[in-house]
């Protein structure tokens, strides 16, 4: 009992809560799947709370909303101009699903859905598929040219429009990656430096003041946890609005 405590890598486990098999696939409800149902069900109930008022002067809940609200707002009409706010719905519920799957990943006992990088990607893919799906529905085959920028001679064409293709197809592995890694790396750097604490206390005497260090390090860690948390939502969305100006603006 006590390994698994100071085990870093524990806390990613995927652990069946309700075996389903259906023919040949593993369709089992898992704690990751709770967890993404726990995020949304977050979501809804306190959007619901902050929302049911309506009130002139906002109390702290409405407030609270109405700036979240105002930033993704800000952020995709500054990206992809008053055009791309047809993607707000989109781009609001992914900030929102980043966000609070990040914040319940810092409670003790809690599952980081954001550490796994299939989560992650899959996010990622709903970016890239309305980009490409939009793109095309809206602009047909000028979409393309988004991979020919103007102005570059005819003879660098070819090498150029393979390295934005390259490019291009890269965007969700870097998207994806760049979450699942600073959540991933962070929740094992602040697991490792918990069981330095646990460990040196269990020793008594001298390990309880040699484990204070290390409890000062956790302290500091977990607050700049819940910085990156926000962070990291903060990077996607804005990501996620580039991306997007592309489908609006694919000559710009």
């Amino acid at each position: 009992m006590a390994s698994e405590k100071v085990d870093p890598l524990h806390q990613f486990a995927i652990v069946k809560i309700l075996p389903i098999k259906v023919g040949g696939l593993d369709l089992s409800f898992t704690n990751s799947a709770l967890f993404m149902v726990l995020t949304v069900a977050a979501i809804t109930l306190f959007a619901t709370w902050a929302t049911t008022s309506r009130a002139l002067v906002p109390g702290r809940a409405q407030s609270v909303a109405e700036m979240l609200y105002e930033f993704v707002a800000t952020t995709l009409r500054n990206a992809a101009g008053q055009e791309g706010m047809k993607f707000f719905p989109l781009v609001f519920s992914l900030f929102s699903f980043v966000l609070f799957a990040n914040l319940f990943g810092m409670v003790p006992y809690f599952f980081t859905v954001t550490s796994h990088i299939i989560v992650t990607f899959a996010l990622a893919m709903v970016v890239i598929l309305t980009v490409v799906g939009y793109g095309i529905w809206r602009h047909g085959l000028h979409f393309f040219g988004l991979f020919v920028p103007h102005g570059v001679p005819m003879a660098l064409i070819p090498l150029v429009t393979a390295i934005e293709v390259i490019s291009f197809l890269s965007r969700p592995i870097s998207l994806s990656v760049r979450l699942f890694a600073n959540m991933l790396a962070g929740h094992i750097t602040l697991k490792v430096f918990a069981g330095f604490v646990f460990s040196l206390g269990a020793l008594g005497g001298i390990g309880v003041v040699g484990s204070l260090l290390p409890l000062a390090m956790t302290i500091a860690l977990t607050a700049l946890e819940f910085l990156v948390a926000f962070l990291q939502a903060y990077v996607f969305t804005v990501l996620t609005c580039m991306y997007l100006n592309d489908a609006v603006h694919p000559g710009h």
